[in-house]
């Protein structure tokens, strides 16, 4: 029986979403400092999401292809790290989009494969899985309020340096991380067609695709949104590292949460909290202690989902399918989903406002709902 390397792998995912916590909620308000124009900050910030829905199964096939998965996130974490100093000889949209095209097209493979990995060494242990990811959201929260803070005193330009020394963080610990013992498995001789087409597999995508769709102008906006309405950089900050709290909470209760309802119940009723919280945030972002509450929400709309998606991507997708599993389910949701939520809400927040365009992200997760429900059935929900 193979050790877990739990701290190695719990280090990675601090540093990974360190970065996540730096990027995400701050780089917005540093395309916005340059005078880009909501449209073209929508697509800057897609390029993440277009860069999912292609790289993590192209990484992913060839880390299945070769046993070499580590490996492969020691390299994918320099080139990220590589790419990203482009930011550092120039400002304009153009050389903008170049350089994060490059990021995105490296960075976003590396967490399926992570993920991947992790599941490996887990082997039946399962429920550890949130005891070892919650770091990541430590990493997450412990980056956007230090950020928070750093931006109201120092401005937005620090911001830069901070992310370089994330991704460098990330670089060097990504050569700790060593890939698990390979495991046997019975379904190994099914294609991966027939796996994804399998009707509870297309249930999961379908959610997973929507729950990502909702959350584009969340990604993208919800900082600007915060700050046009007197919000601070610090308090954007809190906003930002409460929801991902919750979510630290949530992994810990997972293995309780799924032994007394399932992994099908906790999928829908993740989607549908995401219902409510969109719609919060569109039609009450002036009332303080709502937004707040709307943030707690985050346990589910990405804690209790993740956690669930994850453990029902590596219940289906087994042995020699676990790596082009991860990268399928990050493809579809956070790229494919992420993609067109992003970009409509580019063209939505301009033409029909901030409150309808987080309406349209309450009806794509309503939408996800149903289609899950219609697809898993109810004896694949443990």
């Amino acid at each position: 029986m193979q050790a877990l390397p739990y701290w190695r792998l719990s280090g990675f995912y601090f540093a990974y979403f360190g970065f996540v916590g730096a990027f995400t909620p701050f780089w917005t308000l540093y395309l916005k400092s340059l005078s880009f124009t909501a449209f073209q900050i929508a697509i800057l910030m897609s390029l993440f999401q277009v860069a999912r829905s292609f790289s993590p199964s192209l990484w992913g096939w060839l880390a299945d292809h070769t046993g070499q998965r580590t490996r492969i996130i020691q390299w994918l974490a320099g080139l990220s790290l590589l790419s990203y100093l482009g930011v550092f000889f120039g400002e304009s949209y153009a050389w903008l989009f170049v350089v994060m095209l490059l990021l995105s097209f490296f960075w976003s493979a590396s967490l399926p494969l992570i993920e991947a990995t992790t599941m490996g060494h887990l082997g039946d242990r399962l429920d550890r899985y949130g005891h070892i990811r919650l770091w990541g959201s430590i990493g997450f929260i412990s980056a956007v309020i230090a950020l928070g803070y750093l931006v109201e005193h120092t401005g937005i330009r620090s911001l830069l340096w901070v992310i370089l020394g994330l991704l460098a963080l990330v670089w060097l610990l990504s050569w700790h991380l060593f890939d698990p013992l390979p495991r046997a498995h019975a379904s190994e001789h099914a294609s991966l067609w027939d796996i994804i087409k399998r009707r509870e597999v297309l249930g999961l995508l379908a959610a997973c695709f929507a729950m990502a769709a909702s959350h584009g102008a969340y990604y993208t906006f919800y900082s600007i949104y915060l700050v046009e309405h007197g919000y601070s950089a610090d308090t954007i900050g809190w906003l930002w590292g409460l929801g991902v709290l919750c979510e630290i909470l949530i992994f810990l209760a997972m293995p309780r949460l799924t032994a007394r309802f399932g992994l099908r119940n906790i999928m829908l009723a993740s989607l549908l909290l995401a219902v409510i919280r969109f719609v919060t945030i569109g039609w009450a972002v002036d009332i303080v202690w709502v937004i707040v509450l709307a943030q707690t929400l985050h346990a589910a709309t990405f804690g209790t989902y993740h956690a669930t998606a994850v453990a029902l991507t590596h219940r289906y997708f087994k042995g020699k399918h676990q790596s082009k599993g991860q990268g399928l389910y990050t493809s579809i949701s956070y790229g494919v989903g992420g993609t067109f939520g992003a970009v409509m809400s580019g063209f939505a927040w301009d033409s029909v406002g901030p409150a309808w365009t987080y309406t349209f992200s309450a009806a794509c997760a309503l939408l996800g709902a149903a289609a899950f429900a219609r697809l898993m059935q109810r004896s694949n929900q443990t």
